[in-house]
């Protein structure tokens, strides 16, 4: 097995779950900065993580719109958000239709990894969306309940990373 972990990380815990996954698999953990289809031609899997921002993977299309150019090579991709694991049915649909096409959701294993989301190192533009969407969800007569979850996740604040996590996607990779 010869693989890469590549990683779009923009507050650290998509770095984090990145480089605990390139330590287990002893290679090398790599920020997506200009890569392109020909430098993973070297390796037969690919592990690509981003986080979730309005349900898209950042970065992933490095990889769905290269899925041609991959074939024959074991994917994975993972992400990491805040959102609780016990309630990502509903959303994984929804991340699953905005990132993948097609049957390319078909060629690749997605795992979902809690991350972090410490208030005072969000960017202004997050902050002042974070409040927007607490407002908007907050004035509905009749929220629904992954409206009313919403409206909770946008006054979290902390590091739930878990190494932990990464035992499945581990495993599916080692295969």
């Amino acid at each position: 097995m010869n693989p890469i972990v590549i990683y779009k990380s923009k507050y650290g815990s998509t770095k984090t779950y990145a480089e605990w996954i390139a330590q287990e698999l002893s290679c090398e953990a790599v920020e997506n900065k200009g890569l392109k289809a020909e430098d993973l031609e070297p390796y037969d899997t690919i592990i690509y993580g981003g986080g979730l921002y309005a349900e898209v993977i950042a970065g992933v299309t490095l990889i769905t719109k290269n899925l041609p150019k991959l074939q024959g090579k074991k994917i994975a991709v993972f992400t990491t958000g805040i959102t609780p694991l016990s309630c990502r049915d509903y959303y994984d649909k929804m991340v699953m239709e905005k990132n993948f096409k097609g049957d390319s959701g078909t060629k690749v294993k997605v795992f979902n990894f809690m991350g972090k989301m410490i208030t005072q190192e969000l960017s202004l533009v997050h902050r002042t969306a974070l409040k927007a969407l607490k407002k908007l969800m907050s004035e509905k007569e009749n929220p629904t309940e992954m409206e009313k979850l919403l409206i909770t996740l946008c006054d979290c604040d902390g590091d739930f990373t878990d190494r932990a996590a990464i035992g499945e996607l581990l495993d599916y990779v080692r295969e």
